[in-house]
């Protein structure tokens, strides 16, 4: 029930999420099954605050089975993670 719950939540309140659909889109936005951080950063463009709220995006999304990390900074989309970036796209 708790997985159902976080991937609704990214249709039902999108602006709660903003940056984890950015994050989460990424992945297609530069057609690759992993990237590192800082690719990820790229989201928050060059402003430190958002820079600063995608890390705290990517956590978030580790946390809650979405990204896994792969070490050395990089991370991909587990399969929860491309149903919440497909939902998160409409």
């Amino acid at each position: 029930a708790a997985k159902a719950t976080v991937a609704h939540a990214y249709c039902v309140n999108p602006a709660v999420s903003k940056i984890e659909k950015l994050v989460l889109g990424s992945f297609e936005h530069w057609s690759k099954d992993k990237l590192d951080l800082h690719t990820l950063f790229e989201v928050g463009e060059n402003d430190p605050d958002a820079r600063t709220a995608v890390f705290d995006a990517v956590e978030k999304l580790v946390s809650e089975g979405l990204l896994q990390e792969e070490g050395n900074d990089f991370y991909s989309l587990t399969e929860k993670g491309k149903e919440a970036a497909k939902r998160s796209k409409t």
